[in-house]
């Protein structure tokens, strides 16, 4: 077994798995990674210089790109978080662009950003795209790291499914067991996908998305993003290195040690 195939060794060459989350404010992106690293503790956060960071006391640069987040449960994710972004403020835009720009050259593979997550919630305030999103689709190069869009809070869409379902003489009992698919089936067809990958002007179109329902929940699934993040990584060793670093599911594991 070679060093790109044996997980321990991939660990010991390339440290940690990067990650940088992008979205708005209360996009639910905390949540997120914490349902991924399998935890409720909120993470450590780090400075450029490897200082740990006290959230508690106010302090310049607390909201900074470059600081790292790391779950104590799962330390070999970092996550970079971009907030401030939303805003869709043209300083705030160009240090994203050059975070990622100097991020995807980086000499060392573990300094490098390996996958971007992009978060748009579908809460009714968050439905139509901000000036921050259509200008990161259009305008931002991110090279060859693999962006995946995130529609967050999916679920909310659940309700309005239910009360056009109800609108049409359903029972509640039936309306709201079809509310889900319902919401699925519409939304594939709505604007946001249209917005996404057919605008005139989104030059840096994502490689994929994934719609996450109800990851507030006690037993929230992130399988899902976990098993289309590693299928969306063309790297072969990225990809057996995020697999190591996960610990949702072993059968995506074992799925991949079989393959090789």
């Amino acid at each position: 077994m070679n060093s790109h195939s044996n997980p321990s060794k991939l660990r010991q060459k390339f440290e940690r798995f990067r990650i940088l989350i992008i979205g708005r404010a209360n996009a639910g992106k905390t949540t997120i990674l914490q349902r991924v690293c399998k935890t409720r503790e909120n993470p450590v956060i780090y400075n450029s210089k490897g200082e740990k960071i006290d959230p508690t006391v106010p302090q310049r640069g607390l909201h900074d790109i470059e600081n790292e987040m790391v779950f104590q449960n799962n330390p070999g994710f970092v996550f970079h978080d971009s907030r401030g972004f939303e805003a869709g403020g043209q300083p705030e835009f160009d240090k994203v662009k050059a975070f990622i720009a100097r991020r995807s050259k980086e000499k060392r593979l573990s300094d490098r950003i390996h996958v971007i997550w992009y978060c748009i919630p579908m809460d009714e305030d968050g439905r139509s795209f901000t000036e921050a999103e259509v200008k990161f689709f259009s305008q931002c190069d991110t090279g060859s790291i693999a962006v995946i869009v995130l529609f967050t809070k999916f679920d909310a869409l659940y309700d309005d499914e239910f009360a056009e379902l109800i609108s049409k003489g359903l029972s509640r009992k039936d309306a709201q067991a079809l509310a889900a698919q319902h919401a699925k089936e519409a939304f594939a067809d709505g604007p946001q996908l249209k917005l996404l990958y057919n605008r005139k002007g989104n030059h840096r179109r994502p490689r994929c998305h994934i719609c996450l329902p109800d990851m507030d929940k006690d037993n929230a699934d992130c399988r899902p993003l976990i098993e289309l993040t590693a299928e969306t990584l063309d790297n072969d060793t990225l990809k057996r290195m995020f697999v190591s670093t996960q610990r949702t599911t072993l059968e995506l594991c074992m799925r991949y040690a079989v393959e090789r």
